[in-house]
């Protein structure tokens, strides 16, 4: 569909508003409104356009556990949201300051990009790609063979 332009938002599901809010400021996300809606939401944003709304309807009695990500057998789901980062050696290094712990770090192909986790176990991750790569259309190689000369 050639209408879709970009993802308007991802909703997260939390436990506790003050505690996510804290977090998602943290990392640099401005609080736009909330609770709002039937389900009730708060939606915070970062300047560069990325915007989250914060479900704030997850049990209190709920494990911690992510069960899409921490569970042996994986569930179809979400599974984390990917931030790209102009400078990824300096986000790393804000992070540390602001005490909120790295779980994995990866670079494949120049690529570079780590995982952290959100008070209530959502994982982010802050992608810097390789230079020079476009992230607007990576192709492979069936889309190249499908595509005619």
């Amino acid at each position: 569909m050639d209408e879709i332009t970009r993802i308007h938002h991802v909703g997260v599901r939390v436990r506790d508003l003050a505690v996510s809010r804290r977090f998602y400021e943290k990392v640099g996300f401005e609080f736009i409104a909330g609770p709002v809606g039937p389900e009730p939401v708060a939606i915070v944003e970062h300047p560069s356009g990325v915007n989250i709304n914060l479900i704030l309807n997850a049990s209190e009695d709920a494990s911690p556990e992510n069960v899409l990500m921490d569970r042996p057998t994986k569930h179809a789901g979400y599974t984390h949201i990917a931030l790209e980062v102009t400078d990824s050696e300096r986000v790393e290094h804000r992070l540390d300051e602001l005490g909120i712990e790295i779980t994995e770090r990866v670079e494949f192909g120049g690529a570079r990009f780590f995982f952290v986790r959100d008070p209530d176990g959502n994982v982010l991750e802050f992608h810097e790609p390789a230079p020079g790569m476009s992230t607007r259309r990576v192709p492979t190689a069936a889309a190249d063979e499908a595509e005619p000369s």
